[in-house]
């Protein structure tokens, strides 16, 4: 059996169409040539594909069924194109994004969407690291872009740039100590077990907002929602880990004695200065740059 793009576009069209001829007119080719492709299709299939019976051709069961399958690789076909033209012109088969929880995912669902569209034959590989566990990624090249809070020391093998503050309100069960005050200072938060996220690795990062004596580590901001509504501790968390986690409901926010906002984390987009990135990471690099955080609601 030797089977031809050409005779599937052909009996593709022809169905399509309704008749060889307005197949033919549709692919700017001869009659004959539709006719031929689709009869020689047939012979190779061993299987007829048309009624032609009456005044037009009519698919017959045979087909329909293989119509479905003939479209499936034509399309695949197109694709197939579409990454070689791609490829040609300097985009990247393959992306590797590793991204902070703290990075809220509605700006992140926005963003990468509109890259879907903008660069459909790339392949893209998402990963939600924590912390420093970002730029060790990055600086490895395992991640093209890293998305993270910014470290106190960055490599100096790394480019950044700034985007913006993140607020963690702190948040406690309704029956835990905390939830009870109207304002929260500094030695009160220290005498209640804190719920922190964790890095895999032991490092000074991770304990920069280590505030209580006693800490459970944990490497997810949502699980720590769902062990805090078990009374089992307090946290500083992402606002739109609250906002969206079903275990937030019901949860108190105090409010803290010692300054008047949520606690902010910085957050910022890194990149490897030495390798370089093609046409679809600068793009998502240069897009993420300009994308405002969103505003928690009050």
């Amino acid at each position: 059996m030797s089977l031809s793009i050409d005779q599937l576009q052909s009996f593709a069209a022809a169905a399509e169409a309704g008749s060889f001829s307005a197949a033919a007119r549709h692919l700017g080719k001869a009659q004959s040539v539709i006719s031929a492709a689709v009869a020689n299709l047939e012979i190779d299939l061993d299987t007829a594909l048309f009624d032609r019976t009456g005044r037009y051709p009519v698919l017959t069961p045979a087909g329909e069924r293989l119509l479905v399958e003939a479209r499936v690789i034509l399309e695949r076909c197109e694709h197939f194109r579409g990454v070689a033209k791609s490829l040609g012109e300097g985009v990247e088969s393959r992306l590797t994004l590793a991204v902070d929880e703290l990075y809220p995912e509605e700006a992140l669902g926005g963003m990468l969407e509109e890259f879907s569209q903008r660069f459909p034959s790339v392949e893209l590989e998402l990963l939600f690291p924590l912390m420093e566990d970002v730029s060790r990624l990055v600086l490895s090249q395992c991640a093209d872009i890293g998305i993270m809070w910014r470290q106190e020391i960055l490599p100096p093998e790394l480019g950044f740039h700034a985007l913006g503050w993140v607020p963690l309100p702190i948040v406690c069960a309704p029956d835990h100590p905390l939830a009870g005050q109207v304002r929260v200072d500094f030695e009160d938060l220290k005498r209640y077990r804190q719920l922190m996220v964790a890095t895999r690795s032991d490092s000074e990062e991770k304990k920069r907002l280590r505030v209580a004596a006693e800490v459970w580590w944990v490497e997810s901001q949502w699980v720590i929602v769902e062990l805090v509504k078990r009374g089992l501790g307090w946290a500083f968390v992402p606002w739109h880990v609250v906002a969206n986690s079903p275990a937030a409901a019901g949860l108190v926010s105090p409010k803290l004695a010692f300054q008047d906002q949520d606690w902010p984390v910085p957050l910022e987009l890194i990149w490897h200065k030495q390798r370089p990135l093609g046409k679809a990471a600068t793009w998502l690099r240069d897009r993420v740059s300009q994308q405002a955080l969103p505003v928690p609601e009050r």
